[in-house]
């Protein structure tokens, strides 16, 4: 009896966890709505680098990431901010009235709107970093303004994301599917609260 209790409780908890991480039920992408909306992220006019670091992060572990990033490569750091922040009730998966939830079921609530959606001199940048935390199995929505509005050609492109239990699974290709050019790379997944040692191994890996 116990034994059976315990695989019950077992079944419950992977089924909780699935519905929070896991794959969502529609993975296609109402068109943003946005104009672009741009800014200078450039420390000053010595900054040449060929590196951009785009990320959201709904907690800070993505950020965590994204700035040892680009302290490890050199690259510049943009932040996508939404204008309307998420609160930690909004961020609740568990309840189907947050925000995130309601946003999941209706992909027409995804177009979220940044305050900024593009970066000055974006041209000139060779290789972009791409960082968001994984909802649903997805993609954090908030990076798809950026992703639709911005022209990659020519660029390579390096999606990751953090996540306590889910993997990048097909986030980064669903990414490539909006952006419609760049050359997209196999992403990198971390955990919630990843060393720094273990980012900077993985970046000087990829040999940029």
């Amino acid at each position: 009896m116990k034994k059976l209790l315990s695989l019950l409780l077992s079944v419950t908890m992977v089924a909780v966890l699935l519905a929070g991480c896991g794959a969502t039920t529609d993975t296609s992408v109402t068109k943003t709505k946005q104009s672009s909306k741009t800014t200078s992220v450039r420390s000053g006019k010595d900054d040449k680098s060929k590196v951009l670091v785009i990320y959201y992060s709904a907690t800070g572990s993505t950020k965590a990431v994204a700035q040892t990033i680009a302290k490890t490569t050199g690259g510049d750091l943009f932040e996508l901010v939404p204008t309307k922040p998420y609160s930690d009730d909004d961020l609740d998966w568990t309840d189907k009235n947050s925000r995130v939830s309601k946003e999941n079921k209706d992909t027409s609530l995804r177009d979220v709107e940044l305050e900024y959606n593009s970066v000055d001199d974006f041209d000139s940048y060779d290789t972009v970093f791409i960082g968001y935390p994984i909802w649903w199995g997805i993609a954090a929505w908030p990076v798809n303004s950026f992703v639709q509005l911005n022209d990659f050609k020519g660029k390579a492109v390096i999606p990751f994301c953090t996540s306590t239990s889910s993997g990048i699974g097909d986030s980064g290709k669903l990414l490539e599917e909006q952006a419609g050019s760049g050359k997209w790379q196999e992403g990198k997944r971390f955990s919630s609260g990843a060393s720094s040692d273990e980012v900077e191994q993985w970046v000087k890996g990829l040999n940029i």
